[in-house]
């Protein structure tokens, strides 16, 4: 994901590609996306199964095979500027082992813009290819589709310069005080302990320091505090510089989730940051991932871009 100089990430007139890697998204939605993208000046590309149902699993966007070779085809076709993830659900993980990392080594960089399920893909990414990626509201889906200040997040994140652009909300609060720098990583909690299994060392090797993002949605208090102790057990907070934690929607009462996050985060001692706004809350903002940014867990608790 290079942003072109003194510019952002995609411009007026590039084609960009659509993708299902997890679940089928409403016909309609995908209209509305596409109209959306083309309405932002870009030439939306369609995967050939993006409407696909799996025979068997109706919460698959076709069969595993079918889903590679959309992400796979689109990503490889230099005439992609972007590849954009478009719904959720589940499935991402399950193209993991199929993917062709020498094939996908040979494409020229672009974004891979999704978020939830495609946090699996994220890590793929920088684990194997050594690319930032953009943390992102899907395009096909309800929740930037009829978010106003979601849609606008987006636009600015992909047409807008990267360099100094801050994320706060009204609701960010310093949880544990203090300044830290480092390369952003995260995502979607749950998909984080899903794929802890079968993480071995990374094919790109990255000794900086990171800075952690975790959300997540519907999932219950004790589903989140299993959650935080995989990640806990399996030393994923090591080497972390700070935290920014982001929405938990339709996880149960928010104060039961914080004084979780204080019992089990805090003592790490690094700079925590609650509530940033992205996530699957409203007016989420796009974050990249991979890319170097400082924490502000004081004043007006921020996250600023390198």
């Amino acid at each position: 994901m290079t942003a072109r100089t003194g510019a952002g990430l995609l411009r007026r007139g590039d084609r960009v590609g659509l993708v299902s890697p997890s679940g089928t998204p409403t016909e309609e939605n995908v209209q509305r996306a596409v109209r959306l993208l083309s309405d932002w000046g870009l030439d939306p590309v369609l995967g050939a199964h993006v409407l696909d149902r799996h025979p068997r699993a109706s919460y698959l966007a076709g069969t595993d095979a079918d889903r590679t070779a959309d992400l796979q085809d689109l990503w490889c076709d230099e005439s992609i500027a972007a590849v954009f993830c478009i719904r959720g659900g589940y499935g991402a993980v399950r193209l993991l082992d199929l993917l062709d990392v020498g094939r996908l080594r040979t494409a020229s960089p672009k974004p891979l813009i999704g978020s939830s399920d495609v946090t699996a893909l994220h890590e793929y990414w920088a684990e194997n290819l050594g690319l930032p990626t953009l943390f992102a509201p899907m395009v096909a889906t309800d929740a930037l589709l009829d978010d106003d200040a979601a849609r606008r997040h987006l636009h600015e994140s992909l047409f807008s310069p990267q360099a100094g652009r801050e994320y706060t909300s009204a609701a960010a609060e310093a949880l544990v005080p203090g300044r830290a720098t480092g390369v952003l990583t995260g995502g979607t909690l749950s998909l984080l302990s899903m794929t802890l299994g079968a993480r071995g060392r990374p094919a790109i090797d990255d000794d900086k320091s990171k800075i952690g993002l975790l959300e997540d949605v519907t999932e219950d208090i004790y589903r989140l505090d299993g959650l935080l102790m995989s990640l806990l057990r399996a030393g994923w907070f090591e080497g972390m510089t700070g935290l920014a934690l982001g929405s938990w929607s339709k996880c149960g009462e928010l104060h039961e989730v914080k004084a979780l996050v204080e019992e089990l985060l805090c003592p790490l001692g690094i700079p925590l940051i609650w509530e940033l706004g992205f996530g699957h809350g409203p007016a989420a903002h796009s974050i990249p991932l991979g890319v170097e940014a400082t924490l502000i867990a004081e004043g007006t608790p921020r996250l600023v871009l390198a």
